[in-house]
């Protein structure tokens, strides 16, 4: 049975992601530019999303979806432990939101300027005069009642378990003064961890804890980020809670 999915991904269901995906990226950008982002910057992705994940045999399940409110603006922050974590908010959380996502993935063709024309924003930790760029950029997605979704571990865990927290979700959240949804992410890893392109079908869960508000609580960066950190944990099994072992922290 292996084999034989092994054969369908990568015979027929890999050139049918990848003409998706093109055909996905030039309907985002013709979208964007003549119509505006709103929409054409969230659905057309949210679809392929969806697609992929039944291309592929992913059934992705929603936890918690009553935490959170179609028309409040939020920053979405979630473990990041297998490539399908993309697939998995973008097709599944049924929120119109922004990506906050590395620089270096504008490159990508077809694919990074479908990004940067739906509006979606680029983050360049080099320098200061580039972090404040991203805030800029931030604060104009998030004036128009739009979301964010972060991974604020800023890349993917080798072994599945959580690596430590960057602080940018969380300044952000204190900036604009908005809600942060922590979103656990389990059975991701076991679909296709970080260092093989082999995808294993199965389900994935996706769970919405409820929204924390740095104002109401007084706001501390590094309490806000345990308190994120704590509820994503606290829907992992028991094998991948804690924090990896690999030191490996970039792609």
């Amino acid at each position: 049975m292996k084999l034989l999915y092994r054969i369908y991904q990568w015979l027929i269901a890999a050139p049918i992601f990848i003409a998706a995906t093109f055909v996905t990226a030039l309907i985002t950008s013709i979208g964007s530019l003549i119509f505006g982002t709103h929409w054409w910057g969230y659905y057309p992705p949210h679809i392929w999303a969806r697609f992929t994940c039944m291309l592929l045999f992913i059934k992705v399940k929603v936890n918690g979806r009553e935490n959170i409110d179609r028309k409040t603006s939020y920053i979405f922050v979630a473990n990041h432990p297998g490539a399908f974590d993309i697939f998995s908010i973008y097709g599944y959380l049924n929120h119109n939101f922004k990506w906050l996502m590395k620089k270096s993935l504008e490159k990508i063709f077809m694919v990074g300027s479908a990004c940067r024309r739906a509006h979606h924003v680029f983050v360049d930790d080099s320098n200061i005069a580039s972090i404040k760029q991203t805030i800029s950029d931030a604060e104009e997605i998030l004036r128009d009642g739009m979301s964010l979704v972060i991974f604020p571990e800023g890349s993917r865990s080798w072994d599945g378990k959580m690596i430590p927290f960057k602080r940018g979700a969380f300044m952000l959240a204190s900036e604009f003064n908005l809600p942060v949804v922590p979103i656990t992410i389990d059975g991701s890893f076991k679909r296709m961890p970080r260092f093989t392109y082999n995808i294993t079908p199965g389900t994935i869960t996706l769970t919405i804890h409820e929204p924390i508000f740095p104002g109401e609580r007084g706001f501390n960066t590094k309490r806000l980020m345990a308190q994120c950190r704590e509820a994503i944990e606290s829907s992992l099994p028991a094998q991948d809670k804690g924090e990896s072992a690999g030191k490996r922290n970039s792609e």
